[in-house]
């Protein structure tokens, strides 16, 4: 034990994310619309490869919901054997990345557009998962999603067995919400496993009309990808997706390492090395046929909460999720699908940063804009166009703000009109001064003061010396230039 000093610690910890792991790697897996076993293949590398690894020591990686909406996608336009290559390639990227130290970087991206990402896809989960719940297919696309909910809501009413199906999963996402109200003693059970687990009893016991997980078995599950399917690197669109699955999985990774370094006082992350331990893990998961995965805040928070000291907790609990996978297989197969829907409906409703919207709003109005716009651009056009389209608007609002330029008129009544400018002269602030400018009297000689600039480009420059110029010819004074 003088060994381990943090062993029974750890042991404790790990039993606990294994339990919380569980129901979320089956439901990911049904979401995204590949077989339930490769969710647990994916749990079990994040467990036991990425969390040998050094980076971040308590964080627990493996399928995540963030990434369903993405895998999904991917999956019905390039089919379920592309997916092995999308993620095996997604990895190499990222090993590459922390290999040049490109970690570090990723703390760079606007804190918005993350949380619009978030926001998103937890808007795209709710709305394809309600369907799930009911025992209807989902629309392809957001919007098509969320105006076709009236209707397939109407259409659960009028049917015994959507009706049974959608209180089944409505009664899920109930327990979830009221766990933590439950005595001690009950919410030693996590909330996810609680709910799934009692979903479960009420649809055998009461012989309920609904879908259960459909169950292949670990080793039939895997599909490492053929030769063949390499050849589909030459599409410009599954290189596309292979960006989108690497820059969307390695930021939401490590913003989940920031806040997980927030609830520990132990050893910080090093973000190049926890960025090489996901490429690894992915590199895997990629060969396996499996699912991507990402550090996930859920069963990261869990593993701290829970006590842990070391990586010894996350690698054990990738042996607990093996052992279940190879023993206990069949059991999967009892799981209702409307139970896994009712957990990412609500892991979903968790990805809307309800409280930091309210925050921003009191203090940076212009950040809740993009997180707004950068949501609803994923789910009215796809994952990755939203991001970029929310990214473009933190790069233009970051621009606009650090071209803060006050343009002071002193006008004494008699002698030179003085001007004075200061801040960061740039073409997005042309236009006002070119106003401010040509509003001056045309019969009063000038005096325009640019010492107080700390930036002047090249546009402003040459329009400044146009307005000198017109100024200057039209009969007064030439115009007194104090050069910055």
């Amino acid at each position: 034990m003088t060994a381990f000093p943090h062993l029974r610690r750890d042991f404790a910890a790990s039993l606990v994310v294994f339990l919380v792991a569980l129901p979320l790697c089956v439901g990911v897996a049904v979401a995204s619309g590949v077989p339930a076993e490769l969710g647990l293949v994916t749990g079990i590398v994040g467990g036991i490869v990425t969390g040998m690894m050094r980076g971040s020591s308590l964080q627990v990686s493996g399928p995540a919901a963030g990434m369903t909406v993405l895998v999904f996608e991917a999956v019905q336009e390039f089919g379920l054997p592309a997916l092995g290559v999308i993620v095996l390639a997604t990895g190499l990227l990222q090993l590459l990345m922390g290999t040049f130290g490109l970690g570090r970087w990723f703390r760079a991206i606007s804190v918005s557009v993350v949380e619009g990402m978030l926001a998103g896809i937890g808007l795209v989960i709710i709305a394809g998962q309600l369907y799930a719940m009911a025992g209807a297919e989902a629309p392809a696309s957001g919007p098509a999603k969320i105006a076709g909910l009236p209707g397939a809501l109407a259409d659960a009413l009028g049917d015994t067995g959507a009706l049974a199906s959608l209180g089944l999963g409505a009664g899920t996402v109930a327990v979830l919400v009221l766990w933590r109200r439950m005595p001690g003693a009950l919410r030693t059970v996590p909330a996810p496993l609680a709910a799934v687990g009692l979903a479960t009893l009420v649809a055998g016991v009461c012989a309920l009309p609904v879908a259960t997980v459909e169950v292949k078995g670990l080793l039939g599950s895997i599909q490492p990808p053929s030769l063949s399917s390499f050849g589909e690197l030459a599409d410009v669109g599954l290189l596309v997706t292979i960006i989108a699955f690497t820059l969307i999985a390695s930021a939401e990774t490590l913003f989940s390492a920031a806040a997980v370094d927030r609830m520990h006082d132990g050893p910080r992350t090093d973000y190049d090395k926890e960025l090489i331990a996901q490429g690894a893990g992915n590199t895997v998961c990629g060969a396996l046929g499996a699912l991507p995965m990402t550090a996930v805040i859920v069963r990261s928070s869990a593993n701290v909460q829970a006590g842990a000291r070391t990586k010894a907790s996350r690698v054990m609990h990738g042996v607990w999720l093996l052992l279940f996978a190879a023993l206990l297989p069949s059991v999967l197969a009892w799981i209702p699908l409307p139970a896994l829907a009712g957990v990412l409906v609500h892991a979903g409703a968790k990805l809307i940063p309800v409280r930091a919207i309210r925050s921003l709003w009191r203090e940076h109005r212009g950040e809740v804009l993009i997180l707004v716009v950068t949501a609803v651009s994923i789910v009215a056009v796809s994952m990755f166009e939203g991001v970029l389209i929310g990214l473009a608007l933190a790069v233009a609002k970051a621009a606009w703000e650090a071209s803060h330029l006050k343009l002071e008129v002193v006008d004494k009544g008699a002698g030179p009109v003085q001007a004075y400018l200061s801040g960061n002269a740039t073409f997005l602030r042309l236009p006002k001064i070119l106003d401010s400018l040509e509003a001056l009297p045309q019969d009063r000689p000038v005096e325009l003061d640019l010492s107080g600039l700390h930036h002047l480009d090249h546009a402003c420059r040459t329009a400044l010396e146009s307005w000198v110029e017109r100024h200057s010819a039209a009969g007064t004074e030439p115009v007194r230039v104090t050069s910055p």
